[in-house]
């Protein structure tokens, strides 16, 4: 019964966690840094709420600055855009309008 009840709990916790309005999985053919942590190669479900994306496979995660940009073209495929062969920048979702920018500055638009 106990274990039940504590299943039930994680189930919840894990809904909460990605309770944000999009929840986006990502698969990293190598391994990436992002926010100066580094992420395995493999498949990632991502969260961008608050200004902050989290990043989770099986028991791991991590959260890191982000925010999200709606981009005018959908994107056919993911696209992940690196500042070297390991930092990774942004990711582009394929199939959606989202572009997942890493970083904790959110860009501001002059009124010009």
């Amino acid at each position: 019964m106990t274990t039940k009840l504590l299943v039930g709990f994680l189930a919840i916790g894990i809904t909460a966690a990605f309770g944000a309005k999009n929840t986006f999985k990502v698969n990293f053919v190598q391994d990436s840094v992002v926010d100066g942590k580094t992420l395995k190669a493999g498949t990632y479900r991502i969260a961008v709420e608050n200004g902050n994306a989290l990043m989770k496979s099986g028991k791991d995660s991590i959260e890191v600055p982000a925010h999200e940009v709606t981009e005018s073209n959908k994107f056919n495929s993911t696209e992940l855009t690196y500042t070297d062969n390991t930092t990774l920048h942004e990711i582009g979702v394929g199939g959606t309008h989202t572009k997942i920018i890493f970083g904790g500055a959110v860009p501001t638009h002059s009124g010009e």
